[in-house]
């Protein structure tokens, strides 16, 4: 590698500051970066005293400052002579930290965590380095084309690995851990060992970090302030999100100086960001005074998912001595379950929420007339209820003598339970019983998947605005393919030519295989994930005789302890024991899937039949509704998966009258014969 750029600065942080300059589209990420030459021949001290400057709005304590003098001592004296460049402190928005150190030298990258005054290589700290390199190289432009070495680096061990391990298909080694004394070896091996295109240090810093986060991810990062442009995957998928966000933020900012009311109708195609451009409203106006903003979900596990992840991250943020139940209340107050919102309308009666902008999220899921009125009536006492769900909560914003603003965010096809009204029901709430009311329509809402109905008098009415800002059009779920949804609506819509279409442009980077064995597909999920890469097994509600296969949909998971707890604790998805339904991952994802299909949902005959099982035996569902339902929870388990799934189909069991094979093979051979799919063999 050429050496960077010698103009006669001050110093490598002076020169990285006039190279910004030059090049203002974008600015090195890290605390200090230089040539390892100028960085050896600096003062310690000096390069201390530059990472304490620029760690602005972050306490420094000794133990920071300590950390810092040990590991630039340990690089002083395992880089002489190396010709490459390093970076301290380098931000990876997508998990809300930094890399302590990235090294580049020719086409080598090695990010180093070092674990001062540790004696041991933690499983924990082996995954936080593995997730750094995997963040580089999926999300870091410069990166993507270059072998990835990421080192561990324990400075009171005695003893570490002895070598590199083979590279993974992408390029990423597993993480090596070595001792102080080892550190200059691993890092010479590393460098003589790349085989990629020569780095430019320069361009390498600046280059675009282009993430795509999971919700849990995205939602740690909104909440502790990053901006929704750090932590978005592409230059498109970036400008889509915040053309969005931005110009629901103008909406209600023009509301509030109108003293008008207003409702928001977002729309996008699955895993497209919805949920994403909510959080990022509501967290930017957390603060806004009168401007106050609450996220809204009827998707319990979600609530309960994001709420003790944000519970979490801000007490690990703000230190020792934080109460985890004070900062529970204060995310609670921030995102709430919407019937929990509701429940509170009914209470206060007549007087208006603290908050002046609701935020709710899959909006066409909210209650029909009837369903709201029988659960008032059950539940709550009250007789007659004469509003559907929609019409209420708008009456609870409407409440307020000044302002307020209503979002919808509405996604496609996702409607998975009986009673949910669609968006329809909103439409004709805000048009027929608050017609002062401005509507805001993304224009992709008369698309047939949103299943609006007639809403010609809210179209025709001239409170009606339509904005095509108001509708994300890229899927960002899978960070290794766009068209992963369009696939799975392919296939539910036995679109077979165009099935077999889109799976050719997939390609390699999302492998969809089929497998008729759960344990070859539990193996295939085992030997893809890396450090904290989450796989999970997924169900239908409805898949009822995968139990002599260990799955038993009946069993309910806690959401929480599936999501969020580590890799060895038996109640994650990491152990592969316990299902998740769609009714507990919709709105949330995993990296790798095992999609499960039983009998519920069967091809033959040129399409799908739908059924129940009912005591001893399946029965084929006729209403329209359920029918629906049914092939929408196929469509959330198909779309859950960031970088692949297997899909499991059983051989069924000539013994058993239930598990028949003929309600599994045309199935399997509509995915295999018919779409396409690679069949893995049973080991």
């Amino acid at each position: 590698m050429g050496r960077l750029s010698a103009a006669p600065l001050s110093s490598p942080l002076a020169r990285c500051s006039s190279m910004t300059k030059a090049s203002p589209q974008r600015e090195v990420p890290a605390l200090y970066w230089a040539p390892v030459a100028d960085f050896l021949s600096q003062d310690p001290e000096v390069v201390l005293g530059q990472l304490a400057l620029r760690d602005q709005g972050r306490q420094l304590d000794a133990a920071q400052k300590g950390a810092w003098r040990e590991e630039v001592a340990i690089l002083r004296d395992s880089l002489e002579g190396v010709d490459g460049a390093l970076f301290l402190e380098f931000a990876v928005p997508r998990l809300g930290s930094r890399i302590d150190v990235v090294l580049v030298s020719r086409s080598s990258i090695v990010p180093i965590e070092f674990k001062c005054g540790e004696s041991r290589f933690s499983p924990s700290a082996i995954r936080q380095v593995w997730d750094y390199a995997l963040d580089l190289k999926n999300f870091h432009s410069g990166s993507q084309s270059s072998p990835v070495f990421p080192l561990l680096v324990a400075t009171a061990a005695r003893r570490g690995d002895d070598r590199w391990l083979s590279p993974g298909w992408d390029g990423v080694r597993p993480p090596r851990s070595v001792d102080v004394r080892r550190v200059r070896t691993a890092l010479v091996e590393a460098f003589a060992s790349g085989d990629g295109p020569t780095i430019d240090a320069s361009s390498w810093g600046r280059s675009a970090y282009q993430p795509t986060p999971t919700i849990v991810e995205a939602a740690r990062a909104l909440y502790a302030g990053v901006q929704v442009g750090a932590i978005t995957r592409s230059e498109a998928g970036e400008s889509n999100l915040n053309v969005t966000s931005l110009a629901v933020e103008t909406i209600i900012e023009q509301t509030r100086q109108r003293r008008e009311k207003a409702i928001v109708f977002v729309t996008g195609v699955p895993g497209a960001g919805k949920t994403l451009v909510g959080l990022d409203v509501a967290t930017r106006r957390r603060h806004a005074g009168d401007g106050h903003a609450v996220y809204l979900s009827g998707n319990q596990p979600l609530v309960s998912v994001l709420r003790e992840a944000l519970t979490r991250d801000a007490v690990r943020r703000k230190g020792a001595g934080t109460r985890k139940g004070h900062v529970l209340q204060e995310v609670k107050a921030f995102i709430q379950n919407v019937h929990h919102f509701r429940d509170e309308g009914l209470r206060m009666h007549d007087r208006p929420p603290v908050e002046h902008v609701a935020i709710f999220d899959e909006a066409q899921r909210a209650w029909t007339l009837n369903k709201t009125r029988h659960f008032m009536a059950r539940r709550k006492g009250v007789v007659d209820f004469a509003q559907s769900e929609p019409e209420f909560l708008i009456s609870c914003l409407d409440r307020h003598s000044d302002w307020a603003v209503v979002v919808c965010l509405v996604g496609g096809g996702q409607e998975i339970n009986t009673g949910e009204a669609g968006i329809s029901a909103w439409l004709t709430a805000a048009t027929l019983s608050f017609p002062t009311w401005q509507i805001y329509v993304s224009p992709h809402l008369t698309d047939t998947e949103y299943a609006t109905g007639d809403w010609s008098i809210a179209r025709e009415t001239t409170t009606t605005t339509l904005d095509a800002r108001l509708h994300l059009q890229t899927s960002m779920r899978s960070f290794r393919s766009e068209l992963v949804s369009g696939w799975v609506k392919s296939v539910l819509d036995c679109q077979t030519t165009e099935a077999r279409r889109q799976l050719a442009l997939v390609g390699a980077r999302y492998p969809i295989v089929v497998t008729r064995n759960i344990g070859t597909a539990r193996r295939w999920l085992r030997a893809r994930a890396r450090a904290s890469e989450q796989v999970g097994v997924l169900a239908s509600s409805g898949a009822s005789r995968l139990k002599p296969h260990a799955i038993d949909v009946r069993v309910s998971i806690d959401p929480v302890h599936w999501f969020l707890a580590d890799p060895d604790d038996p109640r994650s998805s990491h152990y592969l024991e316990d299902a998740a339904t769609e009714f507990q991952v919709q709105g949330l994802e995993v990296d790798w899937a095992c999609v499960t299909w039983d009998a519920d949902l069967r091809f033959g005959g040129g399409g799908w039949s739908h059924h129940a099982f009912r005591g001893k035996t399946w029965t084929t569902v006729h209403n329209v509704d359920r029918r629906r339902y049914l092939l929408n929870a196929y469509r959330v388990l198909l779309t859950r998966a960031r970088q692949g799934m297997v899909i499991f189909v059983p051989l069924g069991e000539a013994n058993d009258p239930t598990r028949a094979a003929s309600y599994y093979d045309g199935t399997f051979e509509y995915l295999t014969q018919g779409i396409g799919l690679d069949t893995l063999a049973a080991v």
